[in-house]
């Protein structure tokens, strides 16, 4: 599909401000700083759409980006290390669970991880969330241009297996 027009249409922090059209919506999830923003980028060939930075935790709302008036890429704040206070963090997360467990738009989820580490316990809780939610998601293992070309298949397995240990 080529996006011929994508825009940012909205930050929301509630349900009042998401939009209300009913198109499906891919969200991104994953820590601060995986690289949320820069695959909408990627995947929309623009540079500047979703504002990336090499600080955690620049996206403090749910940042809506419309695909031609045919589906949504959903922004979530990452979780994890950023320079938001414990009562900022408090709210985000309270804002992003709320979207996550109510939204009815959500199409898919693409949860982020950094190829290079392994999973956090916050990883392993979104995994076990997406699992449970019966919603249609999958993993992209991300920053695999940062290791050596013959380490990606066993980091890939490693995480398959500290994600997943008994499947």
């Amino acid at each position: 599909m080529l996006i011929k027009n994508p825009k940012f249409e909205i930050s929301a922090v509630g349900p009042k401000q998401y939009p209300n059209n009913h198109l499906p919506e891919i969200v991104l999830v994953g820590k601060s700083n995986v690289g949320k923003s820069s695959f909408i980028n990627t995947m929309i060939n623009r540079k500047k759409l979703a504002r990336t930075s090499s600080e955690p935790g620049k996206t403090r709302q749910i940042n809506f980006y419309n695909m031609d008036d045919s589906f949504y890429f959903v922004d979530l704040p990452g979780y994890g290390y950023s320079k938001m206070s414990k009562k900022e963090q408090e709210q985000v997360g309270k804002f992003i669970e709320y979207y996550l467990f109510n939204r009815k738009e959500i199409a898919l989820i693409v949860f982020l991880v950094d190829i290079r580490h392994n999973p956090t316990q916050n990883d392993k809780l979104m995994y076990n969330y997406m699992i449970s939610s019966g919603l249609p998601c999958l993993i992209l293992a991300n920053k695999a241009d940062k290791i050596a070309k013959t380490k990606v298949d066993d980091a890939v397995h490693s995480l398959q297996k500290q994600l997943n240990p008994l499947r």
